[in-house]
């Protein structure tokens, strides 16, 4: 059964040795920290659920702290695994800076725990600790060039591929 729920209780402390490990907080302090995670909200998902839906608004990203999930475009022929992430990974940032509809469903592939971050915590956060606040913005920056970076390499290898067979 899918089931998701809103965590009342905060499941991370500035202290975690997890968060260092996690590429959008590496460069946080434990003030910023703490000023981060007082102004998000854990996510307790169960398998199979659909966190993000295609074609829906976004308006928030998700950062793995616990579980794994897979990101699925729905062509018309049948689903297409697009990725796979794990602990750490986070996924539907474009929604912080872009007002379309989400490209791909993500899915639980196990029960997950998910830190939400929004548009208004990053807003809040700039005013608040705006060093923080351009940190994690750099970090998905940089996420989102290499993914790029890796789509392009996937683009370039589908031509050739194709261009082989004319």
């Amino acid at each position: 059964m899918e089931k998701a729920s809103k965590n009342m209780f905060p499941i991370l402390r500035p202290d975690d040795d997890r968060l260092k490990r996690f590429a959008l907080f590496s460069g946080l302090g434990p003030d910023e920290l703490t000023t981060l995670l007082k102004l998000t909200d854990c996510v307790s998902v169960s398998k199979g659920f659909k966190i993000i839906k295609n074609g829906e608004g976004g308006f928030c990203l998700y950062l793995i702290l616990e579980g794994s999930a897979g990101v699925y475009a729905p062509p018309p022929d049948g689903e297409v695994e697009l990725s796979r992430f794990g602990q750490g990974d986070f996924f539907g940032e474009i929604s912080l800076v872009d007002d379309g509809p989400r490209s791909a469903d993500v899915v639980a592939l196990e029960a997950c725990t998910l830190l939400r971050i929004t548009r208004v915590t990053i807003g809040v956060l700039a005013g608040l600790q705006p060093t923080a606040a351009i940190q994690i913005l750099s970090a998905i920056g940089s996420e989102l060039v290499k993914r790029l970076r890796a789509a392009n390499l996937k683009y370039i290898d589908l031509l050739h591929q194709t261009d082989g067979r004319h």
